[in-house]
């Protein structure tokens, strides 16, 4: 059986892993789950496809300008993105309905990844309201805290992944959505990480 699948992780926003098996796709899921790895990959889109080998490359060599690192499969785009590309070679899509869940753990620590995400605002994250934020690509991109759930970039109201998908358009990125708290910088600090070491003193 030929597989192709796309991965992603909430311990690394922004990222798809793509990669293929010819054997148990949730085997191999589960084998990704290593002691590196904060947090259990989750399948957004699996295929079985005519060749597995064959499909890969040919994603991979449509997607490479959105590459990590040349020599590793993963890339920074949506996945929604690359999930269209795979539907043209997929013969039938085998998607796992969940997580892969490897330790008894992982539940739990998917479940309060998620919902840290979700409920992001800059009171959580100790950001004042009138606070300069900076993009992580381009430190000249900022934008300003206008209450507690959105900003003011270039003059317009919007929210916080609103305006960072625009900055990443603007610098040549032709991505379809990102996560606000992983693109905004405020006294050095990743949003998303000043909000996690904030929960974790609690």
């Amino acid at each position: 059986m030929d597989i192709v699948y796309i991965l992603t992780n909430e311990a690394m926003p922004g990222l798809v892993k793509v990669g293929k098996t010819t054997s148990d796709l949730l085997g191999r899921i589960r084998a990704l789950d290593t002691t590196g790895i904060p947090l259990p990959f989750e399948c957004f889109f699996a295929a079985e496809v005519a060749d597995c080998h064959l499909a890969e490359k040919l994603i991979h060599d449509a997607f490479d300008d959105h590459r990590v690192r040349k020599s590793r499969e993963f890339f920074e785009i949506a996945p929604e993105r690359i999930a269209s590309a795979l539907k043209l070679a997929a013969v039938r899509e085998i998607t796992p309905t969940g997580p892969v869940i490897v330790e008894p753990d992982d539940a739990a620590a998917l479940k309060k990844a998620k919902e840290r995400r979700n409920r992001f605002s800059f009171r959580t994250a100790e950001v004042p309201l009138g606070a300069v934020l900076a993009h992580k690509k381009d430190e000249a991109e900022v934008c300003t805290v206008k209450d507690n759930h959105t900003v003011i970039y270039n003059g317009e109201e919007m929210s916080l992944s609103q305006s960072a998908l625009r900055v990443f358009h603007k610098l040549g990125y032709n991505w379809s959505a990102v996560s606000g708290p992983s693109s905004w910088i405020y006294e050095g600090e990743l949003l998303d990480e000043r909000c996690r070491r904030i929960e974790d003193a609690d």
